[in-house]
């Protein structure tokens, strides 16, 4: 029975996601249109493949203009780096638009401004603080003469700044770099990553950052009407006046992708795949624990190859888990067992190597995964006690103290039966036939008994 419902199950989901995927590109397109995409949240891997996917289409539909409508307090450096490499290739303008009020473009919002062809904001927005989080507040100047005592612990403080000097200047020139093309405020731009600044809508247009203030996608597009850009090396003059705006929705791939990025979603994937295969090899053949735990496990590493992994954090998490699975099969009276909670609870914190909030494994996901694991190792190691503590109930030795009646009359050696089996027994005094005796000894397989 709960084969054929895992089997139905999957059945049932496969006609569902085959049906959404049918129906996701119905609607035709005018051409000419001016295509709108839009960013709310973190930009990661799903981000990045939903804008790939829609520049496509919107070059296949001749799109006269893509606005990407944003707000976001940033993401991952790769993905952000993979959008704009979009839009440096983009045959069609590209507008980003921070939008509606009240939204940002922090961090990594703030390159793909840079890098668009045309910048704007709607009232009430802000961008910058392009700082990541990792490399922190510019280092303080040393003492110009340091003690002796001190040039040690200079050095040292030298060398943990290292990288993050390379870090700041990597992330200054590139956005330095943005600025330079487009024709915006350079100075800004490498204020924004060294010194974490930010501006308000109107303080960026000001301080030419952005090219437009706009209400709305209406007005934006008013005012960009008869706008010249630069697009691959030649002169666009950009003619929206009569286009139809087509707004391109994220489909199922996009939000699939988004939840399967969740590193907490990952995290449990992961703990729900291994314990499935425990269960599996602890019941043979029962294929349900062990065909979720491997479609869990597949998931979950699928989602692992899209995100910053820490390898050293990887291994420590591995390491926990081997260490919780041998105390399982091997109980260490809990040696093993808070050894790898040890490890696993390192390995969780080092997991995601990205500045990002939104890609990092929450304490209480991570807490409730070692709790899990905690009473996991506790219920085996009582386990452990309790067999510990239980009386031999296999081998010849659990014969010993057993009774048993006698079969036929005999005097030193003859034979008597214990539960169902005969065996041959010994004995010092004469036994008759229906006596009852008690084992005392096994020698071989010979048992010493002696008379009730």
């Amino acid at each position: 029975m709960s084969r054929t419902i895992m089997f139905l199950l999957i059945v049932v989901f496969s006609v569902a996601v085959l049906a959404q995927a049918a129906s996701t590109d119905k609607t035709t397109v005018p051409t000419g249109a001016v295509w709108v995409v839009g960013i709310d949240g973190a930009i990661g891997p799903a981000s990045s493949d939903f804008l790939s996917r829609s520049f496509e289409k919107a070059r296949l539909s001749v799109a006269r203009l893509i606005i990407i409508e944003m707000n976001t307090p940033g993401g991952l450096d790769a993905s952000m780096r993979d959008i704009i490499k979009l839009i440096l290739a983009s045959e069609i303008p590209v507008a980003t638009y921070v939008s509606p009020s009240g939204s940002r473009a922090a961090s990594a919002g703030t390159y793909i401004l840079y890098a668009s062809h045309i910048a704007a904001m709607a009232p009430a927005t802000n961008l910058g603080a392009a700082t990541p989080v990792q490399i922190g507040a510019p280092t303080m100047p040393s003492p110009p003469v340091p003690s002796a005592g001190e040039e040690e612990e200079d050095d040292q403080a030298d060398k943990s700044t290292a990288m993050e000097r390379k870090m700041v200047n990597d992330a200054a020139a590139y956005i330095r770099g943005l600025a330079d093309m487009r024709g915006r405020n350079a100075d800004w731009a490498e204020e924004a990553v060294r010194e974490a600044s930010s501006l308000s809508s109107a303080e960026a247009l000001d301080m030419n950052v952005i090219d437009f203030v706009a209400e709305d996608i209406t007005d934006l597009m008013a005012q960009i009407e008869g706008m010249s850009v630069e697009v691959n090396g030649n002169e666009m003059v950009i003619m929206i006046e009569d286009s139809v705006i087509h707004e391109e929705k994220p489909d199922w791939r996009t939000e699939l992708l988004t939840i399967l990025t969740n590193p907490n979603l990952v995290m449990i994937l992961g703990m729900i795949g291994i314990y499935g295969i425990i269960l599996e090899f602890y019941n043979p053949g029962s294929l349900v624990p062990g065909i979720i735990g491997v479609i869990c496990l597949v998931m979950a590493g699928y989602a692992l190859q899209m995100l910053p992994v820490n390898y050293a954090g990887l291994t420590l998490m591995l390491i926990g888990i081997v260490l919780i699975i041998a105390e399982a099969m091997v109980p260490s009276f809990g040696i093993l067992g808070f050894g790898g909670i040890v490890a696993f609870l390192m390995g969780g914190l080092m997991l995601f190597d990205t500045d990002s909030g939104a890609f990092q494994i929450g304490w209480p996901v991570l807490g409730a995964t070692v709790f899990v694991m905690a009473i996991v190792i506790i219920v085996t190691i009582r386990l452990a006690l309790k067999m510990r503590k239980q009386s031999v109930t296999t081998g010849i030795d659990v014969l010993i103290g057993r009774e048993g009646e006698v079969l036929i009359d005999f005097k030193q050696k003859g034979q008597v039966r214990i539960g169902g089996e005969i065996w041959a027994a010994r004995s010092t005094v004469d036994v008759k036939q229906g006596d009852s005796v008690r084992v005392l000894a096994v020698d071989g397989l010979m048992l010493e008994v002696e008379k009730i």
